[in-house]
């Protein structure tokens, strides 16, 4: 049975991506992540996963097995924002994913890896996923760098996998995301926050062309991220970077007004400065175009910032404390 590989397996997306494959009745997957953390562990239970394989034996793994590697699936990496260890983010986003993919073109398996909606920095260019600008765009931060080096250097290549695609992911938010702490979705801080002190505290706007709680981010619900996934597999073709994203920027305060509603509780939001190590290097706007993953076949609706949230906090948050009391 050919397999596919799923890489930071146990991660939020990752381990979503795994439930939305066996449901598709694809059970023959490889798992693979670094597994030393019991709680993100919490995210595989109940999968149907044919082998867990360690992060660091994966390239030793795949040069022995790839003959029965049907599809890759990279989305590990380090993804917090506020990790300033360039030669770190260097060696884990940017090289190991080279890795990855020369494998994949000397093998020809198809892959689709993780690139980040942090590339486009400030959005000095836009938020356009053609090809002709990335390399014009200027990230904010060494994580967003690291992706961004990636996607330059993908597409310098002239020898590619059968099929690739990098997702630019923006803002995604859903269940399996508790483990992230400070870098899970504002959701799901939201949702704590409240439960907790009846109130949330939002980042004060320090740019004086957006009042606060009205900055902007294109919040993608998980579940839209898995069916991209899903489809970009089953029709491996038109390979290229692709935003992933809703396509609607929404403001901080949109977002916490459907938390408030979602759990039927008055709303009583508040204001904090931001912290001092992201102030500098914080997006105030983000909105994905999606008019390129349209144009090649993909469907489907996004949820709606309502919908989505309103899902993740009565079908999963809600029941995931209930089942903890």
């Amino acid at each position: 049975m050919k397999m596919i590989v799923v890489t930071g397996a146990a991660g939020f997306i990752g381990s979503y991506l795994i439930k939305r494959l066996n449901e598709e009745n694809f059970n023959a997957v490889i798992a693979v992540d670094q597994f030393d953390d019991a709680i993100k562990n919490k995210n595989l239970e109940g999968l149907r996963i044919q082998e867990k394989v360690d992060i660091g034996q994966f390239i030793p793994w795949l040069d022995k097995q790839f003959e029965l590697v049907e599809f890759i699936f990279h989305i590990g990496a380090i993804t917090d924002t506020a990790e300033f260890d360039k030669e770190k983010l260097r060696k884990f986003n940017t090289q190991y994913t080279r890795e990855i993919w020369t494998r994949c073109v000397k093998h020809q398996i198809p892959l689709v890896y993780a690139s980040s909606a942090a590339t486009y920095g400030l959005g000095e260019a836009g938020y356009d996923d053609n090809e002709s600008v990335i390399t014009k765009l200027k990230p904010l931060n060494p994580y967003g760098q690291s992706k961004q080096d990636f996607d330059v250097w993908a597409l310098q290549q002239k020898e590619k996998p059968l099929f690739w695609a990098g997702l630019k992911f923006f803002n995604v938010y859903g269940p399996h995301e508790y483990h992230k702490g400070r870098m899970a979705s504002v959701i799901w801080h939201s949702f704590n926050q409240i439960q907790k002190s009846g109130k949330m505290n939002l980042f004060r706007s320090h740019n004086p062309k957006y009042k606060d709680g009205e900055q902007m981010r294109d919040f993608v619900y998980v579940k839209d991220v898995a069916e991209v996934c899903s489809f970009l597999m089953h029709t491996r073709k038109n390979s290229g970077i692709y935003n992933l994203g809703s396509g609607k920027a929404r403001t901080f305060l949109d977002l916490t007004r459907a938390v408030f509603k979602a759990l039927n509780k008055s709303e009583q939001i508040e204001f904090i400065d931001t912290p001092t190590d992201i102030r500098d290097t914080y997006q105030y706007f983000t909105e994905a175009k999606m008019e390129k993953l349209r144009g090649i076949g993909y469907t489907k609706p996004f949820h709606s910032l309502e919908e989505g949230t309103t899902d993740y906090v009565q079908n999963y948050l809600m029941r995931q404390e209930a089942g903890k009391s």
